[in-house]
């Protein structure tokens, strides 16, 4: 499976103009050679306009959860990097902060990582007349995710997740 396949990659293409497509296809991997580099997960990298201005907003991870110096310090590397390779992209404010506990589910591997917790999904059409579904993950089936509601197991193609996330309760 593509690191790029799953949930963030289709929001991007379903959602994103194409100025903030275009500045995503280019960070994103610099970001995330950046954050492998450090020994740290790139959870989701996001790009658009907010009411101060455009905002380049990354969630990154490590075992044991990060630091207040791993988000500054990726800050600080990524900003470096962005000014020398994305020169033209006019003024945006980059963000650089942990998950925390409703850590977004990105990548089809989240599904399964996470076997176990308490998630929400959101998808873009209606299954079996339902669009938003809040359980426990049982992992993947081929290209679905299945969970258990706690009155029955539902299985949710990857492709039709909108939205996901982690949940405390």
């Amino acid at each position: 499976m593509d690191k790029h396949d799953g949930i963030a990659a289709k929001q991007e293409a379903d959602t994103v103009p194409a100025e903030e497509e275009f500045v995503l296809s280019q960070a994103r991997p610099l970001a995330e050679s950046l954050c492998q580099a450090d020994g740290l997960e790139l959870v989701q990298l996001q790009y658009h306009r907010e009411r101060g201005g455009r905002i380049l907003r990354l969630y990154i991870d490590k075992p044991g959860g990060v630091t207040l110096e791993d988000c500054a310090s990726v800050s600080r590397e990524l900003g470096d990097l962005l000014d020398v390779h994305l020169p033209d992209v006019g003024p945006y404010h980059l963000e650089v902060s942990s998950p925390g506990p409703n850590r977004p589910l990105a990548r089809a591997e989240d599904f399964e990582r996470f076997r176990g917790r308490r998630a929400r999904i959101r998808t873009r059409s209606a299954i079996d007349g339902q669009k938003n579904f809040s359980g426990v993950l049982e992992g993947l089936s081929g290209r679905s995710v299945r969970m258990n509601t706690g009155q029955t197991t539902v299985a949710i193609p990857i492709d039709a997740i909108s939205k996901a996330s982690l949940t405390e309760s």
